[in-house]
């Protein structure tokens, strides 16, 4: 998409100082909002809405209150791709972990009543193509790890030319 990424590392014990610290820095380039994916968590809604006005920081909810199913099928009739990257191990089967999101796996999150989101942190994707894109990134699965209650994808990406 040909647009700057800002990574930085955090801290459960200091998350939002350290997200402060960031979009402060980029407060300072220019930066006026932040799109955030809150779809129903009204706790995740107010903290975003106190932490950005606190930084001067318009936040912009375009998720809000749709339906998660609306949502996941949107995303994918839009043309995007994204592989499931890691995944409540209570909740979500190994298989699942570095396998695209389609609409096998909506049915099986709806017949073991998971979000279709993951709004509650029952998995996470990895966003690797679609229509914003001007190429697809290539991930190579270097195998499935499971730390305390979670599976994670060992990824590595590789650079494509088109």
């Amino acid at each position: 998409m040909h647009i700057s990424l800002l990574q930085k590392e955090t801290a459960t014990n200091n998350y939002e100082e350290k997200f402060k610290e960031a979009v402060g820095s980029l407060v300072e380039k220019g930066v006026e909002g932040m799109v955030f994916g809150d779809i129903y968590l009204q706790e995740h809604r107010d903290w975003v809405e106190r932490v950005c006005s606190e930084i001067g920081v318009e936040p912009l909810e375009p998720l809000w209150k749709i339906s998660t199913e609306d949502i996941f099928t949107g995303f994918l009739d839009s043309g995007f791709q994204a592989m499931v990257v890691s995944a409540k191990s209570n909740l979500i089967e190994r298989k699942w972990l570095g396998h695209n999101i389609d609409r096998e796996f909506l049915e099986y999150l709806k017949s073991k009543r998971i979000d279709a989101c993951g709004e509650n942190g029952e998995y996470h994707t990895f966003v690797t193509n679609g229509p914003l894109f001007r190429q697809r990134i290539k991930l190579v699965n270097k195998g499935i790890i499971q730390r305390n209650d979670h599976w994670f994808v060992d990824m590595s990406s590789v650079e494509e030319e088109y």
